[in-house]
Parts: structure tokens; sequence; C-alpha cells
């Protein structure tokens, strides 16, 4: 008689912190998100609704104009939204094998959040909806998928290795 779970992964003690660690990873994402002091966050802070629907406008602007901006706007704009998006790209494959498998699910799923984040930022006023956040954000989620390659790489590298010490 053949299982009905066969194709299931069982919950490792590593997937377990990674599924803890990615839930801790979402909570604190959401907390900065819509209720951190930065940038005018908070539920109904805004007057007025602030949005950018134009591709690539922002982006260009702190790249042309970083100067004028600062250094510490543009880092934590351009940046802090690939980088910010990183662990999602990370550990959802560790928690999903679908996300694992296929790197378009990872990449989708970033977008998904992203565009949900800045679809609540735009309703609750929350910070601004801008849709060069969620090309960077999408980024960080696919360069977050890379890094979990590359360390399940260097993971099999080692383990590899390691037969053939034993």
């Amino acid at each position: 008689m053949k299982s009905h779970f066969r194709g299931r992964k069982r919950l490792t003690r590593n997937r377990l912190a990674g599924l803890a660690l990615f839930l801790l990873y979402l909570l604190l994402l959401f907390r900065l998100m819509f209720f951190s002091e930065m940038e005018e966050r908070g539920l109904l802070v805004k007057e007025a609704y602030t949005y950018n629907l134009t591709p690539f406008l922002e982006i260009r602007r702190y790249v042309f104009f970083g100067k004028k901006i600062g250094r510490k706007g543009v880092l934590l704009n351009l940046f802090g939204n690939i980088i910010g998006f990183m662990p999602f790209g990370f550990f959802l494959p560790v928690i999903s094998m679908r996300a694992r498998n296929y790197w378009y699910n990872t990449v989708i799923a970033s977008y998904i959040l992203s565009w949900w984040i800045e679809m609540m930022q735009l309703l609750f006023r929350a910070g601004s909806c801008d849709v060069d956040d969620i090309i960077l954000n999408t980024l960080g989620g696919f360069l977050g998928y890379v890094l979990f390659c590359i360390v399940q790489l260097l993971r099999e590298a080692r383990n590899h290795t390691s037969d053939f010490i034993n």
C-alpha cells in the first residue's frame, strides 16, 4: 500500500528553524512597513495619498540626483528595498519545496507580497505606494533565492567532501 504522503518532506530541524525565522522576518517586515517611525509610516499618518505608478521614475531620480538627495536616502531607498526582501527570497525555499524547485515561484511570491504591501500602504496612507519599490523588492526576493542556491551548493560540496574524508 502506497502512502499518500510519499512526495512530502518531513519537517526537519533546519526547515523548522527556517519557518521560525521566516515568520519572524514577516513580523518585522510588517512592523517596518506599517508602524515604523521612518518616513511618516503608520496607519493613516499621511494626509494625502502618495503614489508613483511610473516604472523606474524614482529609481532614476535616486540614481541621477543622488548627491542632492543624499547618500543615506539613496542607500535606504534603492538598497534597502532590495536587501529588505532578500530574506524572503532566502527563507521561502527553505520552507517550500515548490519555491525551492522552481525559482520563478519565489519571484512571483516576492512580487505578490511586495504588491500587497504597496497596496496596503496606499489604502491606509502608511508610507507611499511606489511601483519602483515593487521592482526593487522583487529583485531582492530573486537575489535571496540566488543566495539560497549558493548556500545549498556550498552545503552539498561540504557534505561531498566529508564523505571522501570518512
